[in-house]
């Protein structure tokens, strides 16, 4: 009887140790999440090349500061100015929630920063009234979203400060392709989509669907690295086929 009355309060110490110990592990990890880093996943084709459907981002939220966006994206809040600010740069792949819906993550490349001039003529980029630098840069491959894959024309697009990016063009004259000369918003920014064609970007209101004028009060942070990628067209093969689709080249995968 003794040693029972002994060995139970011992059981309920490790139970509650344990208990604590996986409520503090849990709450490190849920702490990262909010202030370091966090996944996303691609859904479309608009950042191809350089960003394929089905890849699987990681999000660096301190890279421009914190604000009510930089909550989990299911918890949507009024949005706060930003802590910690710091702007992105000409180049830079940002994560923001949609202006036309927050509950939404949107992933575009920044090409215009605060007081910048920007323009679209005949499909090239301008900035500040200059013609961004654009070489050839072979053809492509552009992922269409039932999977299949089509030829697309590469360029190497060259941004004011030096950044170097691939872009897809593969048609001209469409209704994209010629936007008047816009002056970016104190607290906002200029983005595109990489698939120049294929992109509800900056190009377009929010109220047809864009993103408008991106406020920075909606970055959530910069894309650094692919940590996964698997090729969504394999969903409607055999499910013992799946594991073909993983492009493990891109896993851990640098993006520029």
């Amino acid at each position: 009887m003794t040693d029972r009355i002994t060995a139970q309060p011992s059981r309920v110490r490790e139970w509650t140790r344990s208990a604590i110990q996986f409520a503090l592990v849990l709450g490190v990890l849920t702490a990262a999440k909010l202030a370091i880093a966090e996944p996303y996943y691609v859904p479309s084709g608009s950042m191809e090349p350089t960003l394929l459907i089905g890849d699987e981002l990681l999000a660096t939220k301190y890279s421009y500061g914190y604000s009510a966006a930089s909550l989990p994206v299911s918890i949507v809040l009024p949005p706060t100015r930003r802590i910690l600010d710091a702007m992105p740069v000409r180049g830079d792949i940002v994560v923001f929630r949609a202006p036309s819906d927050p509950r939404q993550i949107w992933v575009k490349r920044v090409v215009g920063l605060p007081g910048d001039r920007v323009a679209m003529k005949d499909g090239q980029l301008w900035v500040n009234g200059e013609k961004v630098a654009l070489r050839s840069g072979g053809i492509g491959e552009m992922e269409m979203e039932n999977g299949s894959i089509v030829p697309a024309p590469r360029y190497i697009e060259t941004l004011p400060g030096g950044h170097e990016h691939a872009i897809l063009k593969t048609a001209n004259g469409g209704p994209l392709d010629n936007i008047a000369e816009t002056v970016v918003p104190t607290g906002h920014l200029f983005v595109m989509g990489d698939n120049r064609d294929n992109s509800a970007d900056s190009r377009v209101p929010v109220a047809d669907g864009g993103v408008g004028m991106l406020p920075t009060a909606n970055l959530v942070g910069r894309v650094n690295t692919v940590v996964g990628s698997w090729d969504l067209g394999m969903a409607d093969r055999p499910i013992w086929t799946w594991p073909s689709g993983l492009r493990l080249s891109r896993f851990f995968a640098s993006v520029h």
